[in-house]
């Protein structure tokens, strides 16, 4: 039985809580905390004159800030909110876990005071899709639903308004599901492949953190997997509850799986297609698997042909190979959440043709191996800039087929300076995609600041 808001409030009475971590997911938290009368620290490792009047803001609602390079130090707190950016194992959480402190999140918090029915995506690839595909589709069938997690807002102060009736449609990192001991009624995994190897100690740790989306369901929980993904299919074994597959490759006796250019569904009512191909606006074999996922998930609350029209005028998401702009007959495509090489990959197959592609960021060690290949079968001309793009280079000139000027490289220290180039070397008919196989942390705070640098500049064009 879950406890209300309420009861969840009202048990931290007299207890010195931390938040670690002032951005958009604790700003709302701390003001939650401080509104219902409980004492506050707010920490964060950036300094005051960063957050334009945001903590003054804070302050005036009660909150004691701990900023700058030491705002782990001292942690002897009762209750502490750990951002999901930070790893809960450093030496200060460590320490304060040991001396009692009971370390928590924001979303860890919200599934304990959740009253109504959850469905949670994570995956290395396609989960706002995926998510926001799942939203809509409960929306169109007349839903109420609330989308948060990794996207939208922080939903825990929204827990309050929240009915039986509704629906929590979540997406999950792998730092969020870390330590979560809650699993959602739904989960759904995309595919999993390396990624954020800079924050993971390895890849064991990244599969299992995870698999934190439904190890703590029950029997009547249900699973989601990607059948074609190795990783994931794995997954079958260890799931406790209900167990879905889907498929882009084989057919499957059960699941969701292709026949005849439509996405089908099989399970103990009968098979039935939902959704043509042709049906779906959105391109690439990558958001059929991210429709494929979500129809699985909504299998029975949302009518196929609330699907069917829902899918021929979904447009996408912002920043997932998002058509910017057609300029002197070449398309200019925004995927600045391809942070992985894996993401770049289904980008890249997502076009007929060869493209000019812009590369390259902030290195979280992951292997561009499998890249190479990719690049020298879908690119003409690679543009590559930050801190990896030697090592994409590398990847691609050690490709087997690769063969001097197929395709062109070249490199630009400046994003600005790589985007015109691309720019000037595109003729008409040429596709221009930003799609980087890496984060952005080199040069902008998140991969949206880099989407919207990279469209400021094509509508200056």
């Amino acid at each position: 039985m879950h406890r209300t808001i309420q009861e969840y409030l009202a048990a931290l009475k007299g207890k010195k809580i931390a938040v670690i971590g002032i951005g958009v997911s604790n700003t709302p938290l701390i003001k939650m905390l401080l509104r219902a009368g409980l004492e506050v620290t707010a920490c964060d490792k950036r300094g005051r004159e960063e957050f334009a009047g945001q903590v003054e803001e804070l302050e005036s609602l009660g909150a004691e800030l701990r900023l700058g390079p030491d705002y782990l130090a001292g942690l002897h707190h009762d209750v502490i909110f750990r951002t999901p950016g930070l790893r809960p194992d450093v030496p200060q959480l460590l320490a304060a876990k040991e001396r009692g402190s009971v370390v928590t999140s924001e979303m860890e918090a919200f599934f304990e005071v959740c009253p109504c029915q959850m469905i949670a995506v994570t995956g290395s690839d396609g989960k706002t899709t995926t998510t926001t595909i799942i939203s809509e589709l409960l929306k169109a069938a007349g839903r109420n639903v609330y989308v948060g997690g990794n996207i939208g807002k922080p939903l825990l102060a929204d827990a309050d308004g929240m009915e039986e009736g509704d629906l929590a449609v979540l997406e999950l990192s792998s730092f969020q599901l870390m330590t979560m001991e809650h699993s959602p009624d739904i989960a759904v995994v995309t595919n999993l492949a390396p990624n954020h190897l800079d924050m993971h100690k390895s890849m064991e740790e990244y599969i299992s953190a995870k698999e934190n989306i439904f190890t703590h369901q029950s029997g009547d929980g249900l699973v989601v997997l990607n059948y074609d993904n190795e990783i994931t299919r794995a997954f079958g074994e260890k799931a406790p509850g209900r167990i879905t597959m889907f498929s882009r490759r084989t057919p499957l006796e059960r699941g969701v799986f292709l026949r005849d250019g439509a996405i089908w569904v099989t399970n103990a009512a009968g098979s039935r297609p939902v959704l043509s191909l042709e049906e779906i606006l959105l391109p690439g074999e990558h958001n059929v698997e991210n429709y494929m996922a979500a129809i699985a998930a909504v299998d029975g609350l949302v009518p196929d042909q609330v699907t069917r029209e829902f899918a021929k005028t979904f447009a996408g998401v912002e920043h997932r190979i998002e058509l910017v702009r057609t300029r002197n007959g070449v398309r200019y495509y925004n995927d600045s959440i391809a942070s992985s090489p894996s993401r770049t990959i289904a980008g890249l197959r997502s076009f007929p043709e060869k493209v000019i592609l812009i590369a390259g960021g902030y290195d979280k060690h992951i292997p561009f191996d499998v890249l190479g290949p990719e690049i020298v079968e879908h690119v003409k001309a690679l543009v590559l800039t930050g801190a990896t793009a030697s090592k994409i280079r590398t990847a691609v000139e050690k490709s087997p087929g690769y063969q001097p000027g197929r395709p062109v490289i070249v490199e630009y220290d400046a994003f600005d300076a790589a985007v015109l180039a691309a720019h000037h070397m595109a003729q008409p008919g040429d596709v221009v995609l930003l799609s980087p196989a890496c984060a952005s942390f080199d040069r902008f705070k998140n991969f949206m600041e880099r989407g919207a640098a990279f469209k400021k500049l094509i509508y200056q064009l």
